[in-house]
């Protein structure tokens, strides 16, 4: 009489159990933030940082996504948002015990220049100062120091070749006329240093404006922060330029230097560690600093790598250390409109976005950035003027033991290419660029663009509705890869427009995307999707199977193994899994685990997803998340 009401229990069990079993075959996680979660992310791309007494630590930034572009932080815990997230121009910030100055971004109201105080009580913005006369520059810093001494405000107008001096409340004093003036700082007497940062100078003026005291620093050097430390009566200096160093400057008489803190030559010291490598005390390009009451000191890098319009410009990397040195701990933000490739060299353990390196899981460890602007100057991915604003989009192959990494940026025309080398650690060597000389054509690359697991690249170019396909050709003595030339091959009409590439060497598989026939917006995907098994062999017009998506706004889309990943944007968050040879719908990776974790709200970019299949038989997809600064990672067992 007990055997239905059991067996139902049992069969209850066996459906629990592989709906259990079905939700774990994939697990979320997340790189290049210390949080996860919306509320709680460290704020992208800080380049400016002002130290209240108390430890509270703001930060200014051009741009944020989800949240103000002045974050607040203490004892390595955000505190929240002060503005909206474009509101601030993110290069300057200082304040006092009731106030904040900012550096606001450019406003169709009243321009590029201003300055606005903000309560530290209310969080809200009760003063706007214009600054500076230059008020039609929407995308550089005008403003570039700020600082205040008592009732006074300090502004360095870069393009005014001023020092001006206000009054908290607003009220013009005086102009001091320095040439290209940058980070501020004012001393226990009330005196004001002026970094120039281009010329390698620290001036000192009196309250009233009179030239005193010049620091020349080394030839190279670079003032890009300036603190003023009242318990040794010392300024501290950070150096953007090869020493990548804070230096300390006694004021008592002449100004002299007196010790540094940080290693020499920072991330790319090679005695304390591999070249390109960060971490405690090997800054990349310090940006803030600042000391608390309790003597504590706090250092922010802004990790190299450009965009034009300074929201994409390097990443936040706050390193929290004890009076006597100790790192306490940090805050980072690494990541904003870009993705991180998974690394086949080392199994998915490590992951290479355009510009930086990351490893593990929980937010992940900043392992290297890997540009050297000292060396190579010239790199695209320090290229303020690119169009494309910045190469923060990294895909990654690796040949024989050698990585090739191509960076992008989020609708991309144009690659650029980069190698790596033991003499060079993690620094990525810039190879050239598709289109450009090295592979003969000046023609953009405007439906679709592959790198395959042999090196070799496929490239649509522009309005000739032909595949180019590049073989790898080999490497140099110093790793340095090189191409053939060009074997050319008709796109099929099925697939024309033709708008993603993705071909996989292993399997001779190519996947073609169509884009939207007669669109002014080449990077939009239609939705169908072609499989070619063969490809080199030569089935170039029998594709199986064909899939045609049946959710809106297909963005992305990547392969590994035999399936293939579609992100979507403007619509969900879902990473939607096929059958390469079948084009079923195998799953939807969706969730947040732990729940609080934000996976985005879209997939913004042609490129923003990547995929691996390891040797166990997982599958790495990584994903842009470009709300919460990060990249979430999907680890599936199919």
């Amino acid at each position: 009489m007990f055997k239905q009401p059991i067996r139902a229990a049992w069969l209850g069990l066996l459906v629990a159990t592989l709906a259990s079993s079905a939700h774990a075959q994939y697990t979320t996680d997340w790189l290049a933030n210390t949080y996860g979660t919306l509320a709680a992310h460290v704020g992208n791309g800080a380049r400016s940082m002002w130290v209240a007494p108390e430890g509270v630590i703001y930060t200014a930034s051009r741009w944020d996504e989800n949240a103000g572009g002045v974050a607040i932080y203490q004892n390595g815990a955000a505190l929240g948002t002060i503005g909206a997230h474009d509101e601030f121009q993110g290069g300057a910030i200082t304040g006092n015990a009731t106030s904040i100055f900012v550096a606001l971004g450019y406003s169709r109201t009243y321009g590029s220049g201003s300055v606005g105080r903000y309560n530290r009580g209310t969080n809200t913005r009760d003063l706007r100062i214009g600054v500076s006369t230059w008020t039609g520059i929407p995308y550089a810093d005008v403003i570039t120091g700020l600082a205040t001494a008592g009732s006074l405000l300090y502004a360095s107008d870069f393009y005014g070749n001023r020092v001006r001096v206000y009054t908290t409340d607003g009220v013009w004093q005086r102009d001091i006329g320095v040439k290209q003036p940058g980070a501020l700082a004012t001393d226990g007497a009330g005196n004001l240093w002026v970094a120039c940062e281009s010329a390698g100078v620290i001036a000192q003026f009196s309250p009233t404006g009179a030239a005193l005291n010049t620091i020349q620093m080394a030839a190279g050097a670079r003032p890009s922060a300036l603190d003023y430390d009242a318990a040794t009566n010392q300024l501290l200096v950070g150096d953007e330029g090869p020493d990548m160093n804070i230096k300390r400057y006694a004021l008592t008489g002449v100004p002299a230097q007196v010790g540094t803190f940080g290693v020499q030559g920072g991330y790319l010291d090679t005695t304390t560690g591999i070249k390109g490598q960060v971490g405690d005390k090997r800054f990349t390009r310090v940006v803030g600093i600042g000391k608390d009451a309790a003597a504590n000191l706090y250092v922010l890098n802004n990790a190299w790598g450009g965009g034009w319009d300074l929201g994409r410009n390097g990443s936040t990397d706050l390193h929290s250390y004890s009076p006597t040195g100790t790192l306490q701990w940090t805050l980072q933000a690494l990541n904003f409109e870009a993705i991180a490739a998974p690394d086949p060299a080392t199994d998915g353990a490590w992951f290479y976005s355009g510009n930086n390196i990351y490893t593990g899981t929980a937010g992940g460890t900043f392992v290297a950035n890997t540009i050297d602007p000292f060396t190579w100057p010239n790199d695209p991915r320090l290229n303020v003027n690119d169009y494309q604003r910045g190469q923060h989009f990294g895909q990654l192959v690796s040949v024989g033991g050698n990585r090739i990494l191509v960076a992008s940026g989020q609708n991309p025309d144009a690659f650029n290419f980069y190698h790596f080398n033991a003499a060079n650690g993690y620094i990525a060597i810039p190879d050239g660029s598709l289109p450009g000389k090295s592979f003969n054509t000046d023609l953009k690359v405007t439906a679709g663009f592959a790198i395959d697991g042999n090196g070799d690249i496929w490239a649509g170019l522009d309005r000739t509705n032909r595949l180019y396909h590049y073989p790898l050709t080999g490497f140099d003595a110093t790793g340095k890869p090189s191409w053939g030339a060009a074997i050319v091959t008709q796109i099929p009409r099925t697939a024309l427009p033709l708008t993603r590439i993705v071909y996989q060497s292993d399997s001779d598989t190519m996947i073609l995307a169509q884009g939207i026939a007669g669109s002014w917006d080449w990077t939009a995907m239609n939705g169908h999707i072609e499989v070619y098994h063969g490809w080199k062999a030569g089935n170039t017009s029998a594709p199986s199977p064909v899939i045609d998506l049946t959710s809106a706004n297909p963005k992305s889309i990547a392969a590994a193994g035999h399936y293939l990943f579609v992100g979507y944007v403007h619509t969900v968050p879902n990473i939607d899994v096929f059958d390469l040879n079948t084009g079923s719908l195998v799953t939807t990776l969706t969730n947040s685990n732990p729940s609080a974790l934000d996976v985005g709200n879209d997939v913004d970019s042609m490129y923003g997803i990547r995929a691996l299949l390891r040797s166990t038989g997982e599958y790495v997809i990584t994903k842009d998340n470009y709300n919460g600064s990060s990249v979430v990672v999907y680890r599936w067992h199919p």
